[in-house]
């Protein structure tokens, strides 16, 4: 087994990009962290770093071990909150994993209504692309998931708690703005800027399009839909977005029409099912579930 200091050194340096910048971080001289290094190399038995370039970098096969590292480091750092929690008297710390958007849109909020409530609850956030999720959900250790369905893994538990629908996002002088509601008809007949062609809204769109038999005016494909929203700013056509990607997208005066036909997108809970819900974290995905509702609302009434 690698040692825990060799590991901590190994993670400073890839966060920080230097030995000498992760002594620093660690309070150690730049010698000392280059043994760690070079004895947690020896530990496992294959070259991480490379040494004909400077400055030093990692393998490939270094950098496929980090990613193993930072999972041990981060269930490490986890049961050292838990064991100051327990020694505090009783566990408040929440680990959360979700797609960025979902952070900002929602799951902030109600962190912040939380806290007012209980002094000692603490939470530590992590995110992930949503496009990864399968991918993401098998390998992380978190107390409480936020995502969209459909989603199934034998180790978690899904629990839906809001459905919204999609949503047509404009500029308040583009033509399809006076309309009450968007139809596909419309859509297509003016310039869109897309998502990823694995996102559920791209998805959905290239549906319609082979059931109608038309196409979509497409000049700029964005990674996600905050993108595409930030494109909408710039007056480069409209985008089918879910309401909460629209109000997370930092996009000030943007118009949220209703399109038609409807799309609706299923926002759920993940809860591992080896491990019993807590009393907070239960209270934290009541605060979700009340947050989500709200914003529902106000995505609906400021059309």
């Amino acid at each position: 087994m690698p040692s825990h200091r060799g590991l901590e050194a190994l993670r400073a340096f890839v966060e920080t990009g230097s030995v000498s910048q992760a002594a620093e971080r660690l309070g150690r001289t730049q010698p000392q962290v280059g043994r760690l290094l070079t004895a947690l190399e020896e530990e496992v038995g294959f070259a991480l770093f490379g040494r004909n370039s400077r400055p030093l970098t990692l393998t490939r096969e270094g950098r496929e071990f980090y990613t193993q590292v930072e999972r041990v480091l981060i269930g490490h750092d986890g049961l050292q909150r838990y064991a100051t929690q327990m020694r505090r008297g009783g566990r408040e710390h929440v680990r959360v994993l979700t797609a960025p958007f979902i952070a900002n849109a929602i799951v902030m909020d109600a962190i912040a209504a939380l806290v007012g409530r209980s002094s000692h609850f603490t939470a530590s956030i992590e995110s992930r692309v949503r496009l990864d999720i399968e991918t993401w959900v098998g390998q992380e250790t978190f107390d409480l998931g936020i995502t969209i369905l459909p989603l199934s893994h034998p180790a978690f538990e899904t629990e839906e708690f809001q459905s919204v629908e999609a949503v047509v996002a404009m500029l308040p002088n583009h033509p399809l703005a006076k309309n009450d509601v968007v139809e596909f008809e419309e859509l297509v007949e003016t310039e869109i800027i897309v998502t990823h062609p694995r996102s559920i809204i791209r998805q959905y769109l290239e549906r319609l399009c082979r059931e109608s038999g038309k196409s979509l005016k497409v000049h700029f494909e964005a990674t996600n839909g905050v993108i595409a929203c930030q494109l909408v700013a710039r007056g480069l056509g409209c985008s089918l977005s879910d309401p909460f990607v629209a109000r997370s997208s930092g996009v000030p005066g943007l118009v949220l029409r209703p399109f038609r036909p409807v799309f609706p997108i299923r926002y759920a809970f993940l809860y591992p099912v080896w491990q019993s819900r807590s009393r907070i974290v239960e209270q934290l995905a009541d605060e979700i579930r009340r947050t989500a509702a709200e914003t529902w609302d106000l995505c609906r009434t400021a059309r």
